[in-house]
């Protein structure tokens, strides 16, 4: 990233900012000179996470709970936000959940909750947003989806539709206000070192050691490719990218779905 703080004065709001690439982006944000409403359903994780992130300039401003399926919660939190902190210039929607299982064996209740955080939340935040930021003319929504809404994984049906249709929604109001001059972007990393990628391993060293390699390597079995680039991603590397979309680095770029994921999905 360049050294410059090119997010000095702008303030944003990032979902799913407790841990993993929503802190992340906190963190990347931050480091730009922004100010940062962070948010997360687990508000005692975000109040923590939040402590002591600061700098000249720029610096967490805001730390709370937020339920993105709740349309009207979002609602609330976004008006607060305008109200008390000023202008929304940037939102990063970075809140998701993951549960996996076949197809034939997926529970509905799964599905529709898999739907509730990672397509219904970005649409209610997003909506938030895009309202007021296409009434002042500017402002930049960015995504965090995943490459699995591009590339058929087993297992991971829900996860993989929900991130899918939320690329989709977010390239569709692209369009609708981009002549406001709204920007909206889409990152979608590949596997990831978070909590989520580390669920599916197991806790015991050996499982995850095993994890990691089976993900580089990839598995026929499962009609998985591996990593050309031979390494799992940081947070970090998925809060760069976020960062430059956001940035005026990106100024001439919207409806694009940047893939972050070592060559994972081998797409042209």
């Amino acid at each position: 990233m360049s050294g410059a703080r090119e997010l000095e004065g702008r303030f944003a709001l990032v979902t799913g900012a407790g841990r993993g690439i929503g802190a992340a982006v906190v963190d990347a944000l931050v480091a730009q000179g922004a100010r940062v409403l962070a948010t997360d359903l687990d508000a005692t994780a975000v109040e923590a996470a939040a402590g002591g992130r600061g700098g000249a300039g720029g610096g967490v401003v805001g730390a709370r709970g937020l339920d993105v399926s709740d349309a009207a919660a979002v609602e609330r939190v976004v008006e607060e936000a305008e109200r008390g902190l000023g202008p929304l210039d940037v939102v990063v929607n970075v809140a998701g959940v993951l549960r996996g299982g076949a197809v034939c064996e997926l529970d509905d209740a799964d599905w529709a909750a898999t739907f509730a955080v990672n397509t219904h939340g970005v649409m209610h935040v997003s909506r938030a947003a895009a309202r007021r930021m296409a009434a002042r003319g500017r402002g930049s929504i960015v995504t965090v989806a995943s490459n699995a809404g591009g590339i058929p994984r087993t297992g991971m049906a829900a996860y993989a539709a929900s991130k899918a249709a939320a690329v989709m929604f977010t390239k569709c109001l692209g369009l609708e206000v981009a002549s406001s001059g709204v920007r909206c972007n889409t990152v979608s990393p590949g596997s990831t070192m978070t909590e989520m990628q580390r669920a599916m391993w197991g806790e015991s060293p050996a499982g995850v050691e095993a994890g990691r390699r089976g993900v580089i390597e990839g598995d026929l079995a499962s009609y998985r490719t591996g990593i050309p680039l031979g390494r799992i991603a940081e947070p970090s590397d998925i809060a760069d990218a976020v960062a430059f979309l956001a940035s005026d680095r990106a100024r001439h770029i919207t409806l694009h779905d940047l893939y972050v994921d070592g060559g994972a999905t081998l797409r042209a």
